[in-house]
């Protein structure tokens, strides 16, 4: 039996210019050919891609609405999130400072569990992703 692949993970944002900058950034994915920042005065796209030579691709795909998840509250949920890994609490405090610095806002800290220290950050866009210490 054959299954069908995961190829790339789409994220809705009402600026998808701005979310793929910051995913771009954080995790040093590059552009799908054509997909690069146009030049000045040039329209953007409102579908762009990053490919990820490590897992599937991310894509970003502009859709007005969106609602920024107000995860851990509930009022608006999470329908999705990105867990990533770094492989030591060292590295996760250096991946707590980039996300910072690129626009991310902290959520959760929950450093203190033994087992699997995390933060889980909100992208630009409100869309939860966690960062732990894993294998």
């Amino acid at each position: 039996m054959t299954h069908p692949r995961i190829v790339q993970v789409v994220l809705d944002t009402t600026d998808a210019r701005r979310l793929a900058e910051f995913y771009r950034e954080m995790f040093g994915l590059r552009y799908r050919q054509g997909d690069e920042p146009p030049s000045p005065g040039q329209p953007d796209r409102d579908w762009l891609v990053l490919n990820n030579s490590t897992g599937p691709q991310l894509a970003f795909q502009q859709t007005d609405g969106v609602r920024p998840s107000t995860w851990p509250d509930e009022t608006v949920p999470q329908m999705f999130h990105l867990d990533t890994v770094v492989s030591s609490r060292e590295e996760l405090e250096v991946q707590r400072g980039r996300a910072l610095a690129l626009g991310a806002t902290q959520l959760l800290d929950r450093t203190d569990d033994p087992d699997e220290p995390l933060y889980v950050f909100a992208d630009p866009a409100g869309h939860p992703f966690c960062v732990f210490v894993g294998d």
